[in-house]
């Protein structure tokens, strides 16, 4: 009677631990059927153990007729609860009649464990073989005194289909109260695995289902294909347009190459450049932002050419002279000619200053600047340069800012009589770059003059 006591409060708690297990993966759970074999001679106890001496540790390991304690029945009923990344939690119920112990043929009594462990599978996937290790505890009752014991084991699982398993697995159970036996403990059975879920009810397991709260098609693993194009929703861009494998689910309505969701003109040939629109001027700007689509012009101006009004090239908002051609080394303003700035030096040249002196001489200078002023003003937008020379008469200090000022001295005449001092420029050379011998009277006077040059708008 206490023995069936014991066998009903074992069951109890197993029913009780499986019970408490929440269900959270796809056939989670396993249960197993089968014998189990008691060994207690390669466990190498000591002589001073009441059951030593015995092998050594794995010794005569498998030697079933001599040391196995084995029923033929049903006596080990094991359950295991899936938790995550390989993990499981279960316990596991034993019966069985030990007549030997090592070489010894003496003993006779029950016995019955309770354990509880933690199994981690060492093979990840889906392979049909099943490695694992476990890790645990429990208890065990020797003719109705019990024992905690620590327990160590490994086993190997083969699955024949989702469901139905066999398996084997061996553990050493070190038992801690001096009437318990140290010993290892063989499982030999069939294992089941339930507990599978389908929550969207389309046939596929959740275990097996990419997108198990959708319903979908096992050809794309549980998940739907709304638009019918053979791209599985989770996969396709456009799930309810149907479109091409090379557009990743989606349309291309205009048969350029670019999917419509990533087609600013979708019906509209384009280019990928412009975002799957034309650019019939090519000037950069798609046609449906391009204010002037047939002519090239900038995207600040919408996509249309500035105005030049002058047409010389140079566009009016950057053409110092809108109104006079003229080339852009000028800002678009005509630039005086070479024959011209030849003809003024000529006249430069008759302009007479007193030695020493930025005064201008005589009529006949006056005659000249007035000549200058009128050929100045048939180029009103063009910019000249008064360059000023002095002989070498003095010191090169004092020749240079002499020169300096009859420069400016010819632009001062010349506004006097008109001309737009902003287009007139000055700059002294000094005594540099004479025309005459300046060793000769006759040669410092000539030295002693101005020069025009074109200058830069």
């Amino acid at each position: 009677m206490k023995t069936i006591k014991q066998i009903l409060f074992v069951c109890a708690m197993t029913l009780a631990f499986s019970s408490a297990t929440a269900q959270d993966a796809n056939n989670p759970w396993v249960i197993t059927l089968g014998a189990n074999a008691i060994d207690a001679y390669p466990t190498n106890l000591p002589s001073s153990d009441i059951y030593g001496p015995q092998g050594k540790w794995f010794s005569e390991f498998f030697n079933t007729k001599d040391h196995w304690n084995i029923l033929p029945a049903v006596t080990t009923i094991g359950v295991n609860r899936f938790l995550s990344d390989g993990f499981s939690i279960g316990g596991r119920l034993s019966l069985n009649e030990i007549t030997k112990i090592g070489n010894d043929r003496s003993p006779n009594f029950s016995y019955q464990a309770l354990d509880l462990i933690v199994r981690r599978s060492l093979v990840k996937g889906t392979s049909a073989w099943d490695p694992f290790v476990e890790l645990g505890g429990g208890y065990t009752w020797f003719s109705g005194d019990g024992t905690p014991s620590f327990n160590l084991g490994a086993g190997l699982s083969y699955w024949i289909n989702d469901n139905v398993g066999i398996t084997y697995q061996t553990a050493y159970k070190h038992t801690f109260e001096t009437h318990g036996v140290r010993h290892f403990q063989h499982v030999f059975g069939v294992a089941l695995k339930f507990g599978g879920i389908d929550t969207d009810g389309d046939g596929v397991y959740d275990q097996f289902d990419e997108c198990p709260e959708v319903a979908g098609l096992e050809e794309f693993g549980g998940c739907p294909d709304t638009d019918g194009d053979g791209i599985a929703d989770r996969d396709d861009a456009c799930p309810e347009a149907a479109g091409s494998a090379e557009m990743n689910g989606c349309p291309d309505t205009d048969g350029d190459g670019i999917s419509d969701i990533n087609d600013a003109c979708p019906e509209l040939a384009g280019t990928a450049a412009m975002n799957g629109c034309p650019d019939s001027d090519g000037d950069g700007i798609n046609e449906k932002d391009d204010a002037c689509p047939t002519e090239a012009g900038p995207i600040a101006n919408n996509g249309c050419p500035w105005p030049d009004s002058d047409s010389d090239g140079v566009a009016d908002r950057d053409d110092a002279c809108p109104t006079l051609a003229g080339p852009a080394s000028n800002n678009g303003c005509p630039v005086i000619p070479d024959a011209v700035i030849a003809e003024l030096n000529t006249e430069g040249s008759m302009i007479r200053f007193r030695a020493e002196s930025s005064t201008i001489m005589g009529e006949e200078s006056q005659v000249v600047l007035a000549k200058i002023k009128s050929i100045l003003d048939s180029y009103p937008k063009s910019q000249v340069v008064v360059e000023g020379y002095a002989s070498s008469d003095g010191s090169k200090g004092y020749n240079q800012k002499l020169s300096e000022e009859r420069a400016a001295s010819v632009k001062d005449a010349l506004t006097a009589l008109g001309a737009d001092t902003g287009r007139i420029s000055t700059v002294g050379f000094g005594e540099e770059k004479p025309l005459g011998d300046n060793n000769r009277a006759a040669g410092r006077k000539i030295n002693r003059r101005v020069q025009f040059a074109v200058g830069k708008n």
